[in-house]
Formats: structure tokens, C-alpha cells, sequence
């Protein structure tokens, strides 16, 4: 078995209805108050009293309680159920939702900000798809505004000759493995729950991974530099043993 993205793996049957209804869990996992305020309060540093637009807001986890904080806040999403799903928290007037494909979608005015959080760039199977989001970010952005991307590190060092899986978590009542396919940079992230019965529910969801260096060469080739890299939002040092990052990029003024 590898991780080879397969055919009932489009973005509309991943990010469904289904998905969208369990998405969010209020004071737990990646809404807990310690995951989330740091991430809120960062980002709200770096939109330095400008507006924010958010590639694949969801339901709204980061972007919510960013226009709460008094950031004006517009996003892009692809999975209209997410979008429904966000509207049971805030409308249109407080955030507005362009339905869209990150890569490519418009939003209306410049932004001093545009981030994309909790590993979202790697939903962009193809190489092509994520140099055109960088584009698509600069676009967007006002000159020296800055581009915020949230990503794992890959963890190959873990991955063994001949086996394609890693597990990378094991909680109470939660395994998540990954399955990679290494020739084409892909994986697929298998999230099992399950109580103290005989019934497991399973997630699954297509990625296609990106080294720190890559997404480097990605920015320079849309106009960026980087301003800082960290491995966690409260500016926690990078480095060879992080399992992820926080990547700021700065739009370089004659782009």
C-alpha cells in the first residue's frame, strides 16, 4: 500500500458534509484555548492593524476569533458545507467567504495579511497548484505585506526501507498514521477513532508534502523573501528536530 492519492480522493468527497459537521470541537484538539490563542494573537501582530484573508478558512477556527480580535477578515474556501458550517457562527457582513480553489480564486481589495494554517497548503496535490497559491497570495497582498504558512515537517527519517507507514500519534481514543508514496511526494493522513466498543471511525485525507527548502524556492519564485521561520506560534526555535513550522514571508517591494 502506498499513499498515492486514489480516486474517490477529490477535495469535495474529503471536506463534505460529514467532515465539516465533526470539523469543530469547542475547547478541544485544535480548538483548545492553548493551540489556538497563540496562532490568533501572532497573527494578529502581523496583520499590523490591516486586513487579513484567509486561504481555506473552513469553519472558521482561526478566522473567527481573529475578527474578534478586531482584524477584518475575508476568507477562500473550496467546501461549500464548510462555508455553511462557518455561517452558524458568523455571516456574510463580519466575514466574508469568497467559494473558492485557493490557487487560483480572487478576492476582492489588497490585504496587508494572507495566511494558510494547520498543514492546508499540502491539500494541493501537485507541485504546480502550490507555486500558483504563493502567486495567488501575492496577489493579493498589499507591497510588503506578508504570506503566513503553517506546515509539517515531513517525518521520512521515521519511514523505514520497505514500509510505508508511520504512525504520529496515539491518544485515548485516537491512532493517526500517515502512508507515504516518496516517488511522487504524497501521503495520505488516516485518522482512526474509536470508543470502548468494536466500531472505529476512519479520515482519510490526500496531502502533498513539502521540505521547508522547497517551500523556500516556491516563495521566491512569487516575489517572496523569508522573514522567520519558528517551529510553533509562540516563536519556539526551528530546527532539525521540529515537526513543524511557521514560515512568515515578506512580499518584496517591486513585486
Amino acid at each position: 500500500m502506498t499513499g498515492a492519492a486514489e480516486p474517490e480522493f477529490t477535495q469535495e468527497r474529503v471536506w463534505d458534509a460529514e467532515t465539516a459537521r465533526r470539523y469543530d470541537t469547542p475547547g478541544t484538539g485544535m480548538f483548545a484555548p492553548e493551540v489556538l490563542e497563540p496562532a490568533v494573537s501572532r497573527l494578529a501582530e502581523l496583520a499590523g492593524g490591516g486586513r487579513a484573508l484567509e486561504f481555506a478558512i473552513g469553519t472558521g477556527r482561526v478566522g473567527v476569533p481573529l475578527a474578534e480580535r478586531g482584524v477584518p477578515v475575508t476568507g477562500i474556501e473550496l467546501s461549500a458545507p464548510m462555508i455553511e458550517q462557518l455561517r452558524t457562527k458568523v455571516d456574510e457582513a463580519t466575514i466574508p467567504v469568497i467559494a473558492g480553489d485557493m490557487a487560483t480564486a480572487s478576492a476582492p481589495g489588497t490585504y496587508s495579511l494572507v495566511y494558510l494554517v494547520f498543514n492546508t497548503i499540502s491539500n494541493l496535490l501537485t507541485q504546480a497548484e502550490q507555486v500558483a497559491c504563493f502567486r495567488n497570495a501575492a496577489r493579493h497582498l498589499e507591497p510588503g505585506g506578508r504570506f503566513v504558512i503553517e506546515l509539517g515537517v515531513p517525518q521520512l527519517r521515521k519511514l523505514p526501507p520497505g514500509q510505508p507507514a508511520v504512525i504520529y500519534t496515539i491518544e485515548p481514543g485516537y491512532v493517526g498514521l500517515a502512508t507515504y508514496d516518496v516517488v511522487r511526494q504524497r501521503l495520505v493522513s488516516h485518522h482512526f477513532t474509536f470508543d470502548n466498543g468494536r466500531q472505529v471511525e476512519l479520515f482519510r485525507s490526500p496531502h502533498r508534502y513539502i521540505w521547508p527548502a522547497e517551500l523556500d524556492l516556491m516563495a521566491q519564485l512569487a516575489g517572496f523573501e523569508l522573514e522567520s521561520r519558528h517551529a510553533d506560534w509562540t516563536g519556539g526555535e526551528f530546527t532539525a528536530e521540529s515537526i513543524s513550522h511557521v514560515s512568515v514571508y515578506r512580499l518584496q517591494p517591486d513585486r
